[in-house]
């Protein structure tokens, strides 16, 4: 399972695999390196509302409270507010915001997927809130749409590409 978090003004990204005997936790803050965890599943234990574990010789229990994006976690004797974001939260985002993953002057994947249609061409002037292409991601047909009035500068991708996440798709100019 792979998300992503915020935590603190801090970016995470976080990728747990379960085996069969522990879990493989490896997390990236921010720009720093990967750093990997193996949590034995025997020292590990769930009940209704909150579970515990051992790492490095120290138990931690941990409640979570929140939906969506936003959580509390009660751990340590204290609270923390976290963002979490999966494949499918960071895309929903991504759409909310007008699928203005990147900056003002360009529209980037906010995850890996494939290009269906691309709805303008360079030179075109598009008012805010307009549909620029519609690219598939997670088995889903998603419609990217213009943040603010832009004139199409580039079009970088073409209907069948496959992209990666942070991919530049389409770049803007002043209208």
């Amino acid at each position: 399972m792979y998300f992503e978090a915020d935590l603190n003004n801090k970016h995470y990204k976080v990728d747990v695999v379960e085996m069969r005997h522990s879990w493989k936790i490896s997390i990236q803050k921010e720009s720093d390196s990967w750093v990997h965890y193996d949590i034995p599943k025997s020292d590990y234990k769930r009940s209704e509302s909150y579970f515990s574990f051992l790492f490095k010789g120290v138990s931690y229990l941990v409640d979570v409270i929140g939906k969506d994006t936003d959580y509390t976690v009660f751990t340590r004797n204290s609270y923390r507010n976290v963002s979490i974001f999966n494949d499918e939260m960071l895309l929903h985002e991504s759409l909310k915001r007008g699928g203005g993953f990147g900056g003002d002057m360009d529209l980037r994947a906010g995850m890996p997927g494939k290009i269906i249609e691309v709805f303008v061409k360079p030179g075109d002037v598009i008012k805010s809130n307009k549909p620029l292409l519609i690219m598939e991601a997670m088995k889903m047909e998603n419609e990217m749409r213009s943040s603010s009035d832009v004139k199409i500068k580039e079009i970088c991708i073409k209907q069948g590409d496959s992209v990666e996440a942070g991919a530049v798709l389409i770049k803007f100019e002043e209208a």
